[in-house]
């Protein structure tokens, strides 16, 4: 099979693109618009059949994508258990700090996942060592896909409480 060139224009298109995925808008709410202004009694709060709270899919949110950033850069990286570490113990954060945290820790992950597709040393293409046929490119697609998915149902539990202006 020949070997491609590679293409300074489609690679930086791609990039681009990426990473306007990854910060979500355009047709999504952002993270931000979600989690701003949501009162803090309701953060723990689970609408009538619906099995999740803020904190829950915040915190849901975080631990993926950390563990998804882990897999990408980190030679050493070890599996979570399913569903168990994934998920916070409890519906409610233990208090605001933890929420903060959290929200920040979120923030600085997905910074970092920008930056690793941003940088253009990184192959987008090339199977992660430690993987199984991953890459980056493929892991930025999963955050992107996750974090709108988990988001979507974010905004969703505000609206059930109630918390939505938009």
């Amino acid at each position: 099979m020949p070997t491609q060139k590679k293409n300074p224009t489609a690679d930086h298109s791609l990039r681009q693109h990426l990473l306007e995925l990854l910060a979500g808008g355009q047709a999504h709410a952002t993270f931000d618009d979600i989690i701003k202004n949501l009162p803090p009694h309701l953060r723990g709060a689970r609408p009538a059949n619906f099995p999740h709270s803020p904190w829950m899919l915040l915190e849901h949110l975080r631990i993926a994508q950390q563990d998804i950033l882990d897999f990408s850069t980190n030679p050493k990286y070890k599996h979570r258990k399913w569903p168990g570490e994934y998920w916070p113990p409890t519906p409610a954060p233990p208090n605001a700090a933890a929420w903060n945290k959290s929200v920040r820790d979120f923030r600085r992950d997905l910074k970092a996942i920008k930056t690793l597709v941003s940088n253009r040393k990184t192959d987008l293409f090339a199977p992660i060592p430690w993987g199984t046929g991953q890459t980056i490119l493929r892991e930025a697609l999963l955050v992107a896909d996750h974090n709108a998915y988990h988001l979507a149902q974010l905004l969703d539990v505000r609206r059930l409480l109630g918390a939505w202006e938009k």
